[in-house]
């Protein structure tokens, strides 16, 4: 069967050209202007053509808090497929004291046979031993090229000398990490004077984990990053004194990533401090939702190419599960939805208002991650050869963000009333028509592993 695309226009990390597209299977065979051969034609004049989105930062079925994340990936991967992201990439995790080939047998049967975009593991690294050290290998043969680090979290942090080790062997077999940054030292006492005074509501989260705090940590990592020679990628950065750490490491000659998320680019701390409990509550994540100043600076960053992914930390809770920390603030799940609304809300509030153009949305959702993670050529282009992974962005589509109209095992949307502008019309995994008109057609899972390789970017 041949799929023919007609009347669209292409978006890529380079710009946008009108163009058709020619589907056989699961490839794109032909692009070009006034194609035929299609055993059917799908009219898409005046929609913009999307590489399908990657989201290299989702946390499905992950036991945390006390708790189990309300998305798994049955359930996560098909509000990402509807959301117009066709791979996204999970992080295995397996606790202090156990291997990493038991943490990615476990991923894989979580996953496997569940998921409904294609997906592939990032390898979280708690423990640094010979047994892990030996480990590695057999990761990247099994298609694990990419690392995850904590700064925090007594459950998954590692010292520095450990860090720095991990690096080493990691640069030497190819491989990069990425890490979350806090200094969890200070952050723990700052905590101890809150909960000492009695302040135990969500306002006294942000509190307790400030920006420079954040920064600190981003400073210190990149120093250990340059002992180790070694690259590496910053998740969830959210503010201007973190990124001129960047900035330093950068022109000391560091190859430094950078990933932000749509919370820190669209929302802002005022929503900590609601007096209603439970409206405060949901937007507890870590690192903290900063000023607007921050999110300000972090447009910039992303237009002028400081930052080079949006990914998601797609980390879901119900209503009931935020509760866990009513009396205790730190009791609370921390993370946000947000694999569905990723796509729409970066077009309609960065490439409609002018802050990035399409082709910057094109690298920051799908060329950039498909390179820094292996995927590159395969994914985050339309191009012949590729995988037919196409969203068709309808720009006439407006609508607005509702909890009840997303397809996510969650009862709320953190981003509940924003307006978009257009909407995701149609959604290609491989060739297949998944989504169309915010509808997912996919009765089934249909995702593959991904084995990824070294990073291209």
């Amino acid at each position: 069967m041949r799929t023919l695309l007609k009347g669209g226009t292409v978006v890529s990390g380079s710009g946008q050209k009108r163009s058709d597209v020619l589907m056989e299977g699961e490839k794109i065979i032909q692009m070009g202007r006034d194609l035929e051969g299609g055993d059917q034609t799908v009219d898409v004049t005046g929609c913009l053509l999307f590489p399908g989105f990657i989201d290299a930062h989702t946390h499905f079925d992950l036991d945390v808090a006390n708790t189990t994340t309300a998305d798994d990936f049955y359930t996560g991967s098909r509000a990402a497929l509807r959301g117009g992201t066709t791979t996204v990439i999970d992080f295995a995790c397996p606790n202090k004291g156990e291997s990493l080939h038991y943490g990615l047998d476990l991923w894989h049967k979580k996953a496997d046979g569940r998921t409904f975009c294609d997906y592939g593991f990032h390898m979280t690294i708690d423990d640094w031993n010979e047994g892990i050290r030996a480990e590695l290998p057999d990761m990247f043969a099994q298609g694990i090229s990419s690392f995850k680090m904590y700064l925090t979290y007594p459950a998954m942090m590692i010292g520095d000398r450990d860090i720095y080790w991990a690096l080493k062997e990691l640069k030497t077999l190819g491989g990069i990490a990425g890490f979350h940054c806090e200094n969890a030292g200070v952050i723990d006492g700052m905590i101890a004077e809150r909960k000492a005074v009695g302040e135990l509501g969500p306002s006294s989260h942000p509190l307790t984990r400030p920006p420079y705090l954040e920064a600190e940590a981003v400073s210190r990592l990149l120093r250990i990053a340059q002992a180790a020679d070694a690259p590496v990628v910053i998740v969830h950065l959210t503010n201007r004194e973190a990124l001129r750490e960047v900035a330093a490491a950068r022109k000391r000659g560091q190859k430094v990533y950078v990933e932000t998320c749509p919370q820190y680019l669209l929302l802002d701390e005022s929503v900590y401090f609601n007096e209603d409990y439970s409206s405060a509550a949901r937007y507890v994540c870590a690192p903290p939702i900063r000023n607007k100043e921050e999110q300000d600076r972090l447009w910039k960053a992303l237009r002028w190419g400081e930052i080079q992914t949006i990914s998601t930390d797609h980390c879901s809770f119900t209503l009931a599960q935020k509760d866990m920390g009513r009396e205790d603030f730190t009791k609370i799940p921390g993370g946000l939805p947000g694999v569905e609304t990723r796509g729409e809300l970066i077009f309609s509030y960065g490439v409609a208002k002018r802050r990035i153009s399409a082709a910057k949305m094109c690298q920051l959702l799908s060329e950039n991650p498909a390179r820094l993670y292996g995927l590159f050529p395969r994914k985050g282009v339309l191009r012949p050869g590729a995988d037919a992974d196409i969203v068709v962005y309808d720009p006439g589509a407006s609508h607005v963000i509702r909890a009840e109209d997303c397809v996510a095992n969650v009862d709320y949307n953190p981003y509940e009333g924003f307006v978009t502008s257009g909407g995701i019309r149609q959604v290609w995994l491989r060739g297949a028509l998944s989504v169309e008109d915010g509808k997912v057609l996919a009765q089934e899972p249909a995702g593959k592993y991904m084995a990824r390789g070294k990073n291209s970017l």
